[in-house]
This record gives structure tokens, C-alpha cells and sequence, in this order.
């Protein structure tokens, strides 16, 4: 099943976001047949704020590292690190090649939402230069309050779709009403981050048919390694985890299969 394929399930897609390899290969052996980059989570894990273009070389570095995980790989590329449309398509052509089936390509810089040609020229460039790779338009209206009508990111998704967008991603809306609306008005599979309170059944029935968990595992995982050592020096009980030997045999396998010569079967 192509990554386009998991798009039309019986299911919302469930993308869970990697922020490193460690993370996509937990991902992968929990049977999840795609799993996504989160740019928050990359920058974070080297110390870096969000946002910036700061995410572009460890993006391209960690989907060349887990380009041998039997899964779908989407890379979240901000807006394309780059405001020039060939490079922007240059750049996608070139994490095709390193093993990503998807992009997540967002419409705004510095906080703000930029004019959607801008995006939508984008667009047009990487379907021209790498066609099958899965363009996830992220329209960020809801997420910096901007323009947050379902007309107005009616109006941009359109524009994406125009340009050859493959789906369109809508992070920050949570009111069930307003994404069935969106749902309605889009002409592409409906992406939105995990809304508290709403399993997969509950927004497959909104009309949604991908659900991301962004930056959410990461901040959890921070979350739990922190009450990790509290647990312990406050005496209370540790939680269980996946044993070393377990994890250790995971990661052989891995770099086994991930170090093999250039061209070997996956």
C-alpha cells in the first residue's frame, strides 16, 4: 500500500512524528506503517528553538538514517527552507531520493501567514520535480490565529489544491463542528493534530482523514524522563519500560539492516 494509499483506509491515518531514530524505530516496531519528522521535535533534541530552517539538515540526516524502516517516511520541511521555488523542489527531490514518500510544506514564516501563492508556487515547483511525493499543504490559520474562518482556509486549501497538493493539513483546530465544516469545503484529505477528547472513530466520522501527533510524543517522552529521576529521589515507584536487552537487540537489528550496502533489498 503506497503512503497516498493509507490516505483513503477505513481509518484516519494515525502519523505518528519521530524526532530521532531511536523514535522512528520504536514507531516502526509498534506496527505503524508511516511516521512523520517533527521539526519542533528535531530542534529541540539539539537545542534548538522551532522554526527558523534550523531543522533542515537533521531532517535530511534522520530520514537517510531510518530510510531502511519498512514504514512511509514524511518529512516535516517547514516552508521549504527556502522562499525560491526550485529550491524548495530541488530540496523535496533530493529527500525522495534519501526515502521520504511525504512533505509537510506550511504557509507562514516568522509567525505569520504568508500570501498563498507563495506556498501554492512551492507546491507546483516540487509536483513538477518529484511527483509522487505525497505534498501535505499545512495551512497555519488556526494555529497563529490568523484569517481562522473555514472560508478563508477554505479559500487556501483550494489554492494548494489547484497547484497539486495532496492533502492539507490544518493544525490548531479542535472545535469538532468547525472541522466537519473543513472537511466539507476541502477537495483534499483533511489533516489535524490529535484533538483531546476525539478518538480516529470520532473524526473518520468529521470527515478527517489523517490525524499527526506533532511534537506531543516528544514532549511527553521529555515529560517521563524528568519524572524518571524525580520518581527516584522523591522514593516513589519507578515506572516499567522496555527492558535494555530488548531495546539493545532492537537497535542491532537496525544497524544492520540500516548499514547494509547501497541498493540492498529493504
Amino acid at each position: 500500500m503506497t503512503f497516498r494509499d493509507l490516505h483513503y483506509g477505513d481509518q484516519p491515518l494515525l502519523l505518528p512524528n519521530a524526532w530521532d531514530a531511536g523514535s522512528a524505530l520504536a514507531f516502526a516496531a509498534a506496527g505503524f506503517p508511516a511516521v512523520g519528522t517533527t521539526s519542533f521535535g528535531v530542534n529541540a533534541s539539539a537545542g534548538r528553538p522551532d522554526a527558523g530552517s534550523a531543522s533542515r539538515d537533521a531532517t535530511v540526516a534522520l530520514i537517510r538514517r531510518v530510510a531502511s524502516l519498512d514504514v512511509h517516511l514524511s518529512a516535516d520541511i517547514e516552508d521549504g527552507y527556502s522562499d525560491d521555488p526550485g529550491e524548495v523542489a530541488a530540496f523535496v527531490a533530493g529527500l525522495a531520493a534519501d526515502g521520504a514518500a511525504g512533505v509537510n510544506l506550511e504557509d507562514s514564516a516568522a509567525g505569520h501567514l504568508v500570501d498563498p501563492a507563495v506556498p501554492a508556487a512551492k507546491i507546483a515547483a516540487v509536483k513538477r520535480e518529484a511527483p509522487d511525493v505525497f505534498v501535505n499543504a499545512r495551512v497555519d490559520s488556526y494555529w497563529f490565529h490568523e484569517d481562522d474562518t473555514v472560508a478563508a482556509v477554505a479559500d487556501r486549501a483550494r489554492a494548494y489544491a489547484d497547484a497539486g497538493a495532496d492533502g492539507i493539513f490544518v493544525p490548531g483546530v479542535t472545535d469538532p463542528a468547525t472541522i466537519e465544516q473543513l472537511a466539507a469545503a476541502i477537495p483534499l484529505p483533511l489533516n489535524v493534530l490529535i484533538v483531546p477528547g476525539l478518538g480516529l472513530d470520532d473524526l473518520q466520522v468529521l470527515g478527517v482523514r489523517r490525524v499527526s501527533t506533532g511534537s506531543l510524543p516528544y514532549r511527553v517522552a521529555i515529560d517521563a524522563a524528568v519524572d524518571v529521576a524525580a520518581a527516584v529521589r522523591d522514593g516513589r515507584d519507578v515506572p516499567v519500560a522496555t527492558s535494555y536487552a530488548e531495546a539493545q537487540q532492537r537497535l542491532v537489528a537496525f544497524a544492520q539492516r540500516a548499514d547494509r550496502p547501497s541498493g540492498a533489498a529493504r
